[in-house]
């Protein structure tokens, strides 16, 4: 199992560093000066054995408002967050900016604990647990339970464990195909040489070579560690690297360790920018800010060009931002944006392309394109699209929306296959940046596609469209079906619900692109109808007081699952907005509730 990466979050001297040491038995204050003034000063790290073996590993950050920085070297590559608050002082400035970073960069997997209760009352710490969770409502957070506890008396420890194997198996820890791994430490070891400590992603064994990013250099792996022990081969969490042939001075912290080609060094990124919780506008052009990702915080400039800079219909906002050195990046990395002057929480978001065209190439940003390739991201690990119309022999979305167009319009009567295929791989060629036996292979597959959906059949060496039209048709049947399933409030996941219908991807695919389900995550739809039904009750419960979570469970008799599901999909599309007090309408509401369409 790989292992999840949970990082601290609170205000300074609210317990964090403690309660990590009473619940896994190690001081994640490694620092000489860290102890002796009782502070976190760098990032601190520790591990807990679950009792099935498994292991959480624990990202330690400082609290200390001039110390954000280092927290966010932490944060960058966490996969899970414990918020800290003590039940004495109660949510504080580095609270909420701990929360607003990491909203920003999407962390949606989390417990809050509530420390110090062995010195306040029954009636405070009843109190603070509900303010920590009026604040996690308006976060990604949302919905994470919220545990008291004293370290000074163990009440409650074991709860927190309990929720901590519960967080394990709900947190999502991106895949990786190769290996990768940000470095946040560089130190040298007498009689061994240079050691790099970073969140390892995917899997290295001693004898491997990496490559070096931001640069063109090698480094070979001479032993691996995990948690002080000398092992075959990591895969994953917090791991130390021993390097052969490299001069410590040779490497910093927020350079990356990769197998990956995704992984590139570049001084420009195309990004889809979301709101977070704090951030009531989003960047403008020629904004200077500053971009933490993985380890790496670079100052950067939003670009200023009409191409580099596109609003989309949900809220967010897609812009390329332009570093002021090179960093190592890919194609789904998550980030966060601070404003450097009066520093606070300026936005998160994804990067959707580490290497966006350049000169004329530019002509590829276009809304569409850049809406598919933001699309990508809201239900995935990262996108698979890039700007130059293909990869891994996958076109963009638009690009096969225009074959398909294509392709049904050439066979309004019989055609020869050898003239239609020749036909769409001219067209995919002047689209996309493709060689000719590419083209011919992605033209063959798209035509088969055809085939197999029924939009097509072929006889001999002609092809002709299917009559589409047909409700009695097979795929027409299943599409019915399968929208049924989905009309009720708590749908099944889906994949369940397509299974049960025996429905196709394509019969989804159609589905979707003609609006008769919405989709609000990968693995969970409503049919049109209901979705419109619930944003309809949701904005009149908003239009009569701030709407919570709770009330809308109740109005709709739905669990806490779709609830929370189908508000963070109206607040991505603007249509409702998050406050401390609950949800209200957003700029994208229509104007009367009921109006939903």
């Amino acid at each position: 199992m790989t292992t999840v990466v949970v990082g601290t979050a609170g205000h300074i001297d609210h317990g964090k560093t403690t309660l990590l040491r009473e619940l896994t038995g190690i001081d994640a204050d490694r620092l000489p000066e860290e102890q002796r003034r009782g502070m976190t000063i760098d990032v601190g790290y520790a591990h807990l054995t679950l009792p099935d073996g498994s292991e959480l590993d624990f990202v330690d950050v400082p609290g200390h408002d001039r110390l954000v920085g280092n927290m966010l070297v932490g944060a960058g590559e966490i996969d899970a967050a414990i918020l800290v608050v003590a039940a004495d002082d109660g949510p504080r400035a580095q609270t909420i900016e701990h929360l607003e970073l990491l909203d920003a960069l999407g962390i949606a997997s989390g417990i809050a604990v509530v420390t110090k209760t062995d010195l306040v009352t029954d009636a405070r710490v009843d109190e603070v647990v509900g303010g920590v969770t009026s604040l996690l409502e308006s976060t990604a957070l949302a919905g994470s339970p919220v545990v008291p506890v004293s370290s000074h008396t163990g009440h409650g420890l074991d709860v927190v464990r309990e929720a901590l194997l519960a967080l394990r198996d709900r947190a999502r820890v991106p895949g990786a195909a190769g290996a990768r791994l940000a470095v946040d430490r560089v130190f040298t070891v007498k009689g061994r040489g240079t050691v790099v400590t970073g969140t390892l992603r995917g899997s290295i064994a001693p004898g491997d070579r990496l490559r070096l990013v931001p640069g063109d250099g090698n480094v070979r792996v001479r032993e691996v560690q995990v948690h002080g022990r000398a092992v075959e081969r990591s895969t994953g969490g917090r791991t130390a690297l021993n390097l052969a042939s490299v001069d410590p001075g040779e490497l910093h912290r927020g350079m990356v360790l990769t197998t990956e080609p995704e992984v590139r060094t570049t001084d420009r990124l195309l990004v889809s920018l979301r709101p977070s919780m704090g951030v009531h506008e989003l960047p403008r052009p020629g904004h200077r800010l500053r971009v933490h990702l993985g380890t790496a915080a670079i100052g950067v400039e939003v670009g200023r060009r009409k191409r580099e800079f596109a609003d989309l219909v949900d809220g967010r906002r897609v812009v390329v931002l332009r570093l002021d050195r090179p960093i190592a990046a890919a194609a789904g990395d998550r980030f966060a944006l601070r404003r450097s002057s009066a520093p606070h929480t300026a936005g998160g978001g994804v990067v959707l392309d580490a290497e966006p065209p350049r000169g004329p190439s530019r002509r590829r940003f276009t809304t569409p394109r850049l809406l598919s390739l933001a699309s990508a991201t809201a239900h995935d690990d990262g996108p698979r699209l890039e700007l130059h119309g293909i990869l891994d022999g996958r076109p963009a979305p638009d690009i096969v929306e225009a074959l398909h167009t294509r392709a049904i319009a050439a066979t309004s009567g019989p055609a020869r296959l050898a003239t239609l295929r020749g036909s769409l791989v001219h067209e995919l060629r002047r689209q996309a940046t493709v060689d000719g036996a590419e083209a011919a292979r992605i033209v063959d597959r798209l035509l088969e596609g055809l085939v197999t959906a029924g939009r097509l059949r072929r006889s001999g060496d002609r092809i002709h469209a299917a009559d589409d039209d047909d409700p009695g048709s097979a795929l027409h049947e299943v599409m019915a079906r399968l929208e049924a399933i989905l009309s009720g409030p708590a749908p099944p996941p889906l994949a369940e619900a397509a299974a049960a219908a025996d429905c196709p991807h394509e019969g989804i695919r159609t589905l979707e692109t003609t609006g008769r389900i919405v989709r609000v995550e990968d693995d969970l739809a409503w049919s049109a109808s209901t979705y419109h039904r619930l944003t309809s009750t949701a904005l009149e419960l908003a239009d009569r007081s701030a709407l919570t979570p709770a009330a809308m469970r109740d109005a709709t008799g739905t669990s806490r699952r779709y609830v929370l599901a189908i508000l963070e999909d109206l607040g991505r599309k603007g249509i409702l907005t998050r406050t401390p007090a609950g949800h209200v309408r957003g700029p994208r509401a229509p104007r009367q509730a009921g109006t939903m369409r």
